[in-house]
């Protein structure tokens, strides 16, 4: 195998799609502070959000590898259920991510408060635990709570607060960029809801059905959509994350027309795409 070969499974490994859920707390929490940009610390909070991100992206194909439940999936490479790497590989790979998580996390800790570390750490184990330990959280249909806490609420508070400290406009952002993480969630588990459900994966699209399922897609993103009239309250120019509506066009109907495994495929990227964009704008409504 070449290392091109290599490099390449390994990024595919660490899920690029889904590293918007990462980004735009960031973004929209540093945005969302008042005062000048600390840019290293911003840049710290960005480093801590994708390791996070990418550590549980490979603790998942880990976790769902040696258990057998990834045998069936249609969506990107799955490391260990498709043989490309050894199960040790991947944990150790996650591990690593986490250690980077850490480490910049620390960082701010030293610069900040630190109350920062065990927030952290529950973020790690959020991290792990989706899918890994003896009961998993992902398996119970309760991932889409964690990832509105975590990668909504506490990624972007959070970034905030290691700006200028405690920021309501960033819990008020918060709602928006949490239920814009459901909804990506929520495209990849109804692509697989199918091949979940016979591997007796049961994640709140398998729970609800691949209908019910959808319609918790589109409400995602209509919350979303009120996340940001209620930033618009006090920041106007925060209605200028609308123009990105036109991006929501596409996956909408696609997921209400009822398609379904390799047919959802283009979801995710779209609404990748969805939050990157409303993350922008929101950021720079937010500055204006």
């Amino acid at each position: 195998m070449t290392a091109h070969g290599l490099a390449g499974r390994w990024v595919q490994g660490a899920r690029p799609r889904t590293l918007p859920a990462a980004a735009v707390p960031v973004v929209v929490g540093t945005a969302a502070a008042s005062g000048d940009v600390i840019w290293w610390r911003a840049a710290c909070a960005l480093v801590v959000a994708l390791a996070l991100q990418v550590g549980t992206n490979y603790a998942n194909d880990y976790s769902d590898g040696v258990r057998g439940t990834d045998e069936q999936r249609v969506g990107p490479v799955r490391l260990v259920a498709s043989g490309l790497a050894a199960p040790a590989t991947v944990q150790r790979a996650a591990y690593l991510s986490f250690a980077v998580s850490a480490v910049a996390g620390l960082a701010l800790a030293l610069a900040t408060s630190w109350w920062l570390v065990p927030i952290g750490a529950a973020c790690m184990a959020a991290g792990w635990l989706y899918t890994g330990g003896p009961r998993p959280y992902g398996y119970l249909g309760l991932g889409e709570v964690f990832v509105f806490a975590f990668f909504g609420v506490v990624a972007t508070v959070g970034s905030a607060y290691v700006q200028h400290g405690w920021c309501l406009d960033a819990l008020w952002a918060s709602i928006a960029v949490g239920l814009l993480s459901v909804a990506l969630l929520e495209a990849n588990n109804l692509r697989d809801v199918e091949g979940d459900r016979r591997s007796g994966k049961r994640t709140l699209a398998v729970r609800l059905g691949r209908r019910r399922g959808g319609w918790l897609y589109v409400g995602a993103l209509l919350g979303a959509a009120a996340g940001v009239a209620l930033v618009a309250t006090g920041h106007p120019w925060a209605l200028l994350a609308y123009l990105a509506a036109p991006l929501a066009i596409g996956p909408v109907r696609a997921v209400l027309a009822g398609a379904e495994g390799p047919g959802l495929l283009p979801v995710l990227a779209a609404t990748g795409r969805l939050q990157l964009a409303v993350g922008a704008l929101l950021a720079v409504g937010l500055r204006v």
